[in-house]
């Protein structure tokens, strides 16, 4: 394997770290940026030669940039086996259009503790990302703008008086950002709310999207909401704009979930089993089945309803139940119905003490 990316799978996963006690709907925080270097075509019009200086002018600029100056992974694209590509987007560290490494001189570079990370040779020369767990949209910021800052006093960014950060997709110009929230909405989804709030969030400015952001499908009942324009704003208006619609949504969830447990706590208390049934039980799950399932499993742990499982238990699952972690797990290559199989085996003997009250 490749010694970078083994040296990231000894960390815990960032956005699965412990969030807010108070805070058990909102999964992650996400917010990139999207730059470009003043003095070279954007990667899809680069030819190798550019694509290449970019990323050295990159690298050489993070050596001496915090946090990565203290021991960042490199990890250029080329050198990577598709499991191990697997693994970094299943971490929510690269994008699937970075990983397609169109320039062939695509890489990722990750800071130890994985929050913060810089896919270069993307859609874009640079996107900066930090990451954290729960919804700490303020602080997440925080953290990518110190970067993007530092990384600025050695890189000429691309830039227009008028339009502000040039990117290139038109939808990006701007301030460049896309924040984004990961909230698990179970109550909405049972109570067939999902739609409607899903239109509404539309009207607000913002998008939902899946697990895995634009183009992937709802799954475990997790949505991404991001914000939709960058163009016209700051990135304080953006935060603020996407924050209150955040905490609509959640308020909205945690009242949804108390009136079903008022008015129908027998149609929760049943998913609730049956999930765990599922789980515990099954000798065949596929990823989408067990994503809906620990659904339910995080909704009872959030309800209080198991003695011995817990959120760190849940993410534990979640995170295992992707392709190339359990790959990883397994020490082998698996097939499609190999993996269904090795994935009920982990998930029944990782709950085998689990208990209902």
């Amino acid at each position: 394997m490749n010694e970078a990316v083994a040296r990231l799978l000894q960390n815990p996963v960032s956005f699965l770290a412990d969030a807010p006690s108070d805070d058990e709907i909102s999964i992650s925080t996400r917010v990139r940026l999207a730059r470009n270097l003043a003095d070279f075509p954007f990667p899809t019009a680069a030819t190798p030669a550019q694509a290449a200086a970019v990323r050295e002018a990159v690298e050489r600029a993070i050596r001496e940039t915090a946090p990565f100056d203290t021991g960042a992974l490199f990890l250029p694209i080329r050198d990577l086996t598709d499991n191990e590509k697997d693994l970094l987007f299943e971490r929510h560290l690269a994008s699937r259009e970075l990983l397609t490494d169109r320039t062939g001189e695509g890489a990722l570079i990750v800071a130890d503790d994985e929050r913060d990370s810089i896919m270069v040779n993307e859609e874009d020369h640079l996107r900066l990302q930090a990451i954290g767990p729960g919804c700490r949209l303020d602080e997440v910021y925080a953290a990518v703008d110190r970067l993007e800052n530092r990384l600025a006093a050695q890189l000429p960014f691309a830039y227009d008086e008028k339009l502000g950060c040039l990117t290139s997709c038109p939808t990006n110009v701007g301030t460049g950002m896309r924040a984004s929230v990961m909230l698990h909405l179970p109550g909405l989804v049972i109570s067939n709310q999902i739609t409607a709030v899903r239109h509404g969030i539309s009207h607000l400015h913002c998008t939902v999207r899946g697990v895995f952001g634009e183009g992937s499908d709802n799954r475990g009942n997790l949505f991404q909401i991001s914000n939709q324009s960058t163009l016209g704003l700051t990135e304080q208006e953006i935060l603020i704009r996407l924050g209150d619609v955040i905490r609509q949504v959640i308020e909205h969830e945690r009242i949804t979930r108390a009136q079903l447990l008022e008015k129908n706590r027998h149609a929760i208390f049943d998913y609730i089993g049956r999930s765990y049934g599922m789980l515990r039980y099954a000798y065949r799950l596929s990823v989408e089945d067990a994503l809906n399932a620990l659904s339910g499993l995080r909704l009872s742990v959030d309800l209080g309803m198991f003695r011995s499982v817990d959120r760190h238990l849940v993410n534990d699952l979640f995170l295992h139940t992707h392709p190339a972690h359990l790959q990883q797990y397994a020490g082998c290559e698996l097939t499609p119905g190999e993996a269904d199989i090795r994935r009920a085996e982990f998930f029944r003997e990782r709950l085998r003490t689990a208990a209902l009250p």
